[in-house]
């Protein structure tokens, strides 16, 4: 699909993830463009899944979720029912931000945002009992340094 995506469309993406809830005319004269068009490219991107869906980015810290670890996981298990029912644990609790399956040593890392070390606790507790897990090894994020939803265009 990126062979079909010109210059236009590009510009258009790069307002769309500045501020998606600009107007038609806001986006279409800053990209040098009218209105019509930039309506048919976006329509267009819909379709085809270059945008999947537009949403507010909240602060995670203004809501009390001053947390952020990032859980190393290794299994022993690989079986395709243990992953089945390991995903959907994962798909069923909010706190998780991210799950990311790797090459290499560890085999999942999950993004967990909670409001405290307690919070994660119980986040950690409730995985274990769900699902049998060989080693999970939790790290804090003590700053955010760089955090971006905006994909170089």
């Amino acid at each position: 699909m990126s062979d079909r995506i010109d210059d236009l469309d590009r510009k258009i993406l790069v307002e769309l993830q500045a501020d998606a809830s600009q107007s038609l005319d806001e986006i279409a004269r800053k990209v040098g463009s009218s209105k019509t068009p930039v309506w048919n490219r976006i329509r267009r991107m819909k379709e085809t899944g270059v945008i999947t869906r537009q949403t507010a980015i909240l602060d995670a810290e203004a809501l009390g979720l001053e947390a952020c670890f990032f859980v190393l996981i290794r299994t022993s298990e690989h079986e395709a029912d243990w992953q089945r029912r390991f995903l959907d644990v994962l798909k069923r609790r909010p706190e998780v931000l991210e799950a990311h399956r790797l090459a290499g040593d560890i085999d999942y890392i999950l993004k967990v945002r909670v409001k405290n070390a307690r919070a994660y606790d119980t986040f950690y507790q409730a995985l274990i009992s769900e699902v049998k897990i060989h080693n999970v090894t939790a790290l804090l994020s003590m700053e955010e340094i760089k955090s971006t939803t905006v994909l170089p265009v």
